[in-house]
């Protein structure tokens, strides 16, 4: 098996319960990583038998774009399900974290994220 990771991609959403987070937006950060049968060995340079990692990160930034939500851990979810069926069916296991790094919260903090994952 094998793990490809994305970290840290950084997108404008619309996600939140608070109408300003609706009007105005914010960043979003996506860190998501997939397990993948076989090895380097199989998969024997050929791109058809992994998952393009470039692909996913732009259908994921898409995904984040649009069809806003108020829940963070929908979001997270419905990356994953993204993830899963992404590249033909060859993930076996993935996770997915939704980093709101200006949550409307009023604390200094660092972050705050949820993550789900899930092994086919």
């Amino acid at each position: 098996m094998y793990k490809i990771s994305i970290t840290g991609l950084k997108v404008y959403g619309y996600h939140g319960v608070f109408d300003f987070e609706r009007q105005y937006g914010q960043d979003f950060v996506i860190d998501a990583w997939v397990v993948l049968p076989g090895d380097a060995l199989t998969i024997g340079d050929d791109l058809s038998k992994t998952v393009h990692y470039g692909n996913l990160a732009d259908a994921i930034v898409e995904n984040v774009k649009h069809n806003p939500v108020d829940l963070i851990e929908t979001l997270a979810q419905r990356l994953l399900d993204l993830v899963f069926n992404f590249g033909g069916g060859v993930v076996q296991q993935a996770e997915v974290t939704v980093h709101k790094p200006n949550a409307p919260i009023p604390h200094e903090f660092e972050d705050v994220s949820v993550t789900v994952g899930a092994v086919r």
